[in-house]
C-alpha cells in the first residue's frame, strides 16, 4: 500500500521546460492548492514566484498524509525550487521525503548540448530539453509529450488529448475550463507507474485549476487562490 501511494504522489506533485512561457506568469506571485483524498482534505501544494528582470525563481513547498483508520499510513514533505533566464530552465533542485526515506532530484541545463543533465534518486543521465518538470503550477504540461519527475527525475514520455470546455464549481465559484486527459504513452508500464490525469485549465490566466485520478482513492488538487 505505501509503495502504491507514494508511486502515485511521484506524478502527482505538485508536472518547466526549455520554452516554458513564463512570461504567461508575470504578475503572479503566489498559487496555494490543497490536496484532496477522497474529498478529505489531507495537506497542500504551495508555489511561490520571484520575478527579475530576465530571470524568474519557482519554490514548491508540498505536505500531506495519508490516515487509514485514524492512522497515518503514508506522508510526503518536499522542497523545491526552479530558475529560470531569459524564459528558459536552467536548475530545477528538490528534497522530498516519503515517510523517512528521502528522494531528490539535481536538475542542469547544458546549454553547449541543448539537453538536461538530471542526477535524480531513481534516474541519472540526460534528457532533450523539451521535457517539462511535472509540477502543476506549469500549463505546458499540456504542450510537451515528456516530463520529468519533480520528485526522483524519472523521464516517462506523454500524450495529452483536449477534451472540451466544462463548467466546474470550486470553493463556490463557478468556472468554465478547459478539459484536457494526460496519460503514459507507454501502455506496458504498470498500474501505479502510469500517468493517468484529468486537468482543467483556465485559458484566460494560463492557470491549472484542478488535476483530479482515481487509483487508491480518488485524488484532486484543487486552486483554492493566487496572488
Amino acid at each position: 500500500m505505501k509503495k502504491t501511494l507514494f508511486s502515485l504522489i511521484l506524478f502527482f506533485l505538485t508536472i518547466s521546460n526549455l520554452g516554458a512561457h513564463t512570461s504567461h506568469y508575470k504578475g503572479i506571485k503566489v498559487i496555494n492548492m490543497e490536496v484532496f483524498r477522497n474529498e478529505n482534505l489531507i495537506g497542500y501544494s504551495n508555489y511561490f514566484f520571484t520575478h527579475g528582470k530576465n530571470s524568474l525563481e519557482v519554490k514548491n513547498y508540498t505536505q500531506f498524509k495519508v490516515k487509514l483508520f485514524n492512522v497515518i499510513v503514508f506522508s510526503v514533505s518536499s522542497e523545491a525550487l526552479e530558475k529560470y533566464k531569459n524564459d528558459k530552465l536552467i536548475s530545477y533542485n528538490s528534497t522530498t521525503f516519503q515517510n523517512d526515506k528521502e528522494k531528490y532530484v539535481k536538475l542542469k541545463y547544458d546549454e553547449l548540448n541543448n539537453n538536461f543533465v538530471i542526477d535524480g534518486s531513481s534516474f541519472k543521465g540526460k534528457t532533450n530539453a523539451d521535457a517539462i518538470i511535472g509540477n502543476w503550477w506549469n500549463h505546458k504540461i499540456l504542450k510537451v509529450d515528456k516530463q520529468i519527475s519533480p520528485i526522483s527525475g524519472s523521464v516517462k514520455e506523454q500524450v495529452v488529448t483536449f477534451i472540451g470546455k466544462e463548467n466546474i464549481k470550486l470553493y463556490g465559484k463557478n468556472y468554465s475550463l478547459d478539459h484536457y486527459r494526460l496519460v503514459s504513452k507507454d501502455k506496458s508500464l504498470s498500474e501505479d507507474k502510469k500517468l493517468d490525469f484529468d486537468i482543467w485549465v483556465n485559458s484566460k490566466n494560463n492557470l491549472i485549476f484542478k488535476i483530479s485520478y482515481n487509483k487508491k482513492g480518488k485524488w484532486e488538487y484543487r486552486l483554492k487562490n493566487f496572488e
